[in-house]
């Protein structure tokens, strides 16, 4: 979602703000902004749109010797996205960028026009300025006033603020949204809501608590929380930023679509040992005793997590729920002390998982955190966590995050099977064995992407699509018809295969594509049958399968496989294939897709 950047030091400050913004792009946003705080006068910019706006807009703009500085960009929730509305927000003296809602602000904004304080924007983050400089009236101390406000303010949020009255000082403040400070060898400081803008820039990084709050200068950093001191830990940050090289893709979605075979390689290694699933912090004995199990998600993660539901009942023999984040965390759900209560999610910031977990943690549950970011909210609070390894994804639209979560799950489904002895021995060689074939079944062939991007024309107009599968194959296909409508805008719904005939299929003729997963390997014949229905009412069939399929109108061939996860995975490709090359074709920004954010912090 929004970004943070902020820089204490003597280098040229719009540089630092603007290179670290571009290190949230991926994120997603609408708008941009920075302040520069310099000899004691402020200069501030917004601009509306790409981050190139705003380059623009500062290309004549320098800063020399000791200041600070201020950078954001913004995913429009409360306003338009206006220059306006753009952070940072100013008030007399201060300026102030902000990631999070303030549930509050409606209050302390009617509060403040009640002292004839005048507001700007449609935003709640101008309360955080107003409310400071209204508290700094009658508490003379910065910092105190600083404390005073943040003390006023409900609902989460990551926050940097800037005054004249402190020069070169910083006011930061976090709460259930993600900051970090950086420092290096120069003395210079660095703020970022992810670490990947102070890769290459700072040398060590510290990951704020939740409630963490304080003022930094060029040769202090106070951090408290509950009113308290507290002594901050850094740990080193690498140095290299290759991650962030496209390295010849057109796209970095494209790239990482490619890269799934090397971080799934990265997510099985060291997890398998001599013929058994070995995952860090998960003993036999406690995998076991769990009798129930909550799988809680959004998006993608939630596709990820109803694959697994199947694998658990299955082979591990447990019950096994599947939540929404979004609805689990208002429904007063009844949970079994003896539950295992696991979270996915790609950035460990994600809002409603987040509160989800501190849910299930309140109930007394085991919690396990699948996530693909260290010293994430949701690693941090969960009391077990397995990392899926699949690096930094820049695209907003997930893949390899996706196929390395399936994979971890997968695992665990075998550790916990194994330990229940729900699967016999040779059933678990098996597993294992297509288990460690996955990165060459993600091993992509050229020609694949050039049959597909072929193919894609065919597609780029009609009234929707269907993707439909059963098993395992449905939550493909839900995942599926997400990546198509998340970059190329067009309408897409997943769906069980069987389900076609109570209802959906009234939608078929020969402008419905019908995108359909027929692997051999489970219930072939049935989802063929369904298919048929679909053909026998004109709807346009694109058939994915190992076998020819005589009705389709165009028709993918997989190669034969043996497992059904190893179909699942080639079928994954496809689909992800699918829609980059159909966004592609209709012009669109593949990485950065309109109205979307990589990392939901907000509800």
């Amino acid at each position: 979602m929004c970004g943070i950047v902020g820089y204490i030091g003597k280098d040229e400050k719009r540089n630092i703000i603007i290179d670290g913004l571009r290190e949230l792009e991926y994120r997603g946003y609408d708008s941009a902004g920075m302040a520069v705080m310099s000899q004691d006068e402020i200069s501030y910019f917004k601009a509306v749109g790409k981050l190139d706006n705003l380059a623009d807009k500062t290309k004549d703009f320098s800063s020399s010797g000791l200041g600070v500085a201020i950078g954001h960009t913004r995913w429009a929730t409360h306003g338009k996205p206006t220059e306006i509305n753009a952070h940072p927000h100013l008030g007399e003296h201060s300026f102030v960028v902000h990631n999070g809602i303030i549930e509050n602000y409606k209050e302390l904004k009617e509060e403040l026009e009640g002292k004839g304080v005048k507001f700007l924007s449609q935003t709640d983050t101008e309360v955080i300025v107003h409310l400071f400089e209204e508290n700094l009236k009658h508490i003379k101390d910065p910092f105190k006033a600083y404390e005073a406000t943040i003390a006023r303010l409900h609902g989460a949020y990551a926050t940097l603020l800037i005054t004249k009255t402190a020069p070169n000082k910083i006011f930061f403040a976090k709460v259930a949204a993600p900051l970090a400070i950086g420092k290096n060898d120069k003395n210079e400081i660095y703020f970022a809501s992810s670490d990947a803008p102070l890769i290459g820039v700072a040398k060590e990084v510290s990951y704020l608590d939740d409630k963490a709050y304080g003022v930094v200068g060029i040769d202090s950093i106070e951090i408290y929380k509950d009113g308290k001191k507290i002594t901050p830990h850094f740990s080193t940050l690498p140095k290299d930023r290759s991650y962030a090289q496209k390295e010849g893709y057109r796209f970095f979605m494209e790239k990482e679509i490619y890269e799934q075979n090397t971080v799934v390689s990265e997510a099985i290694m060291g997890r398998v040992k001599n013929g058994k699933i070995c995952l860090e912090n998960l003993t036999d004995e406690y995998l076991k005793n769990i009798d129930n199990i909550v799988l809680c998600a959004c998006g993608t993660s939630y596709h990820a997590a109803l694959t697994a539901s199947y694998l658990f009942e299955r082979l591990a023999d447990v019950r096994v729920k599947v939540e929404f984040a979004s609805e689990f965390r208002y429904r007063k759900p009844k949970l079994n002390t003896n539950s295992l209560f696991i979270v996915i999610s790609q950035s460990g910031e994600t809002a409603d998982t987040l509160e989800a977990l501190k849910i299930a943690k309140e109930a007394g549950l085991k919690t396990l955190a699948i996530c693909n970011v260290d010293n994430s909210s949701i690693v941090r609070l969960a009391d077990t966590t397995l990392l899926t390894r699949a690096g930094i994804e820049k695209g907003v639209a997930s893949t390899k995050a996706f196929a390395t979560q399936i994979v971890l799950l997968w695992m665990l489904v075998l550790q916990m099977a194994s330990a229940k002895k729900s699967i016999s021995q040779s059933e678990l060689d098996t597993e294992i064995s297509a288990l460690l074939h996955i990165p060459q079944i993600l091993n992509i062939d050229n020609s694949l992407q050039e049959r597909i991007h072929r193919l894609a024309k065919h597609y780029l107009h009609g009234h929707g699509f269907f993707f439909i599968g059963r098993d395992i194959f449905y939550p493909l296909a839900l995942e599926g018809a997400l990546k198509l409508k998340e970059i190329s805008y067009l309408h897409a719904e997943g769906y069980p295969a069987g389900e076609m005939k109570h209802g959906p299929i009234a939608l078929a003729d020969d402008r419905l594509f019908t995108i359909a997963l027929m692997p051999q390997t489970t219930l072939y014949e049935k989802t063929k049958s369904n298919v048929e229905e679909l053909a026998a009412r004109d709807a346009y069939i694109l058939a994915i399968s190992p076998n020819e399929f005589e009705l389709s109108d165009d028709f993918i061939k997989t190669s034969k496989q043996e497992h059904p996860m190893s179909e699942f995975f080639e079928m994954m490709i496809i689909l992800q294939i699918f829609a980059l090359e159909i966004s592609i074709r209709l012009g669109n920004n593949v990485d950065m897709p309109r109205n979307l954010a990589k990392s939901v912090t907000v509800e």
